[in-house]
């Protein structure tokens, strides 16, 4: 080292430290406590380290976020079991070939829900391109998994953009799809952090047709913003027909269960064209800075 150099650290780094640490076989086998604190997994994973485990979850992505410059996003929620179009072309074609009424009627099904899929592919490319047109560093983030999740991430891709992918540990149907950038790809085990995840940086919310696990999203938004515990955002309901069915909004109203202006949170679009119409307008999307 130079008489002019000055260290950057005055001590090693966690990383360095873990590397260089010398072999103690009597006090390195199962059991011992001898493990570094932060290397331990058995004592990472103890019921007792719970509130870590959550802080961690909290942390790693808010930290890896804001390395990558993600401050603003439009967060895309729906349901992991609709297909693209072409999945379910193959679907359907594959049922008439078996003559099962079962299957055509599954396939029937889901050829009609496979066009959510494409309006979200082209919501995403729409608010992508739009928003790099614009001069706004917004970004699209989805559940990370298939189906409609898929559809999000697959626009962004589709024009050059990044994409979040917000996964969860899952038994089933939840996987990273392939179109997330992959330093925006993140795995959580809490539902609850995974979904303050979605809002911390959502300036527009653009929810599609979906079981359970969307209406869950869904419903904590509009509760947030119901309560004022989250300021207001645009909330963007795909399929009108699809959500009158399934949400008795006018029933709430009549009884009293919400109250008048509650119904005006959201709104109901149809098509990608038009949802991006109902966003642009917003401050965080409408600025133009770029030269």
């Amino acid at each position: 080292m130079k008489p002019t150099d000055v260290p950057t650290r005055n001590f090693p780094t966690a990383k360095e430290e873990c590397r260089n640490l010398p072999p103690h076989p009597e006090y390195d086998g199962p059991g011992s406590a001898y493990e570094l604190a932060f290397k331990d997994e058995s004592f990472l994973l103890r019921q007792d380290m719970r509130h870590v485990r959550m802080q961690l979850e909290l942390m790693k992505p808010e930290l890896m976020l804001n390395e990558q410059g993600v401050k603003s996003t439009i967060v895309i929620f729906g349901s992991a079991r609709i297909l693209s179009a072409d999945a379910a072309q193959d679907l359907m074609a594959a049922a008439e070939a078996s003559g099962d009424e079962a299957a055509l009627r599954i396939a029937r099904s889901k050829l009609q829900m496979s066009r959510y899929y494409e309006e979200a592919r082209r919501f995403a490319q729409i608010a992508t391109t739009e928003c790099a047109q614009r001069g706004r560093p917004v970004v699209v983030a989805t559940g990370g998994g298939p189906g409609i999740m898929e559809a999000g991430n697959r626009g962004a891709y589709e024009v050059g953009g990044k994409s979040v992918g917000l996964n969860i540990v899952l038994p089933h149907e939840q996987y990273p799809n392939p179109y997330i950038t992959p330093e925006l790809c993140f795995r959580f085990h809490y539902f609850g952090l995974r979904k303050m995840h979605f809002l911390m940086r959502a300036v527009a919310l653009v929810c599609f047709p979906g079981g359970f696990g969307t209406l869950d999203e869904l419903f904590e938004t509009l509760t947030l913003i119901q309560t004022r515990k989250s300021r207001r955002r645009p909330i963007l309901l795909f399929g009108r027909e699809f959500w009158t069915k399934l949400l008795n909004i006018e029933l709430l109203l009549e009884t009293g269960m919400i109250s008048p202006g509650d119904e005006k949170l959201f709104h109901y679009v149809e098509t990608a064209e038009e949802a991006w119409g109902v966003l642009e307008a917003e401050p965080e999307l409408s600025s133009v800075t770029a030269p």
